[in-house]
């Protein structure tokens, strides 16, 4: 079973920074898509960021700009480094992976981690 681990969120200001990271038991397949989803109170979960084994990034339009999705395959690790925050990013944040192929189906991760919060104080 492929376990993904959070990084603790935070709480912070109106403008200000955070990175979450996500640490894979295993990112050993050849192809792969792994990223971030949200969940605001009261709202569904939505894709946030992912990032392939190849390398390519895709972002949903209000993130863009202000978010950055990397990876460190050599620990299993993915990064979100969110600057510029608004309120309206309050939410928690989760890491999916999808082991079976190499790019991203929105509707059809395999594995989830646990959550983490982050507060962007107006």
């Amino acid at each position: 079973q492929v376990q993904l681990v959070e990084s603790a969120g935070g709480s912070v200001e109106a403008g200000g920074s955070l990175r979450l990271s996500c640490e894979a038991s295993t990112l050993s397949a050849s192809r792969y898509c792994i990223g971030w989803f949200r969940q605001p109170p009261g709202k569904e979960r939505d894709w946030v960021a992912f990032i392939t084994s190849a390398g390519d990034d895709n972002y949903v339009p209000p993130v863009t700009g202000r978010f950055t999705i990397s990876q460190d395959k050599a620990k299993n690790t993915i990064y979100l480094q969110m600057s510029s925050l608004k309120p309206e990013d309050t939410a928690m944040y989760y890491c999916a992976l999808d082991l079976r192929r190499g790019n991203c189906r929105v509707g059809d991760f395999e594995y989830w981690g646990q959550g983490t919060q982050v507060t962007v104080s107006s």
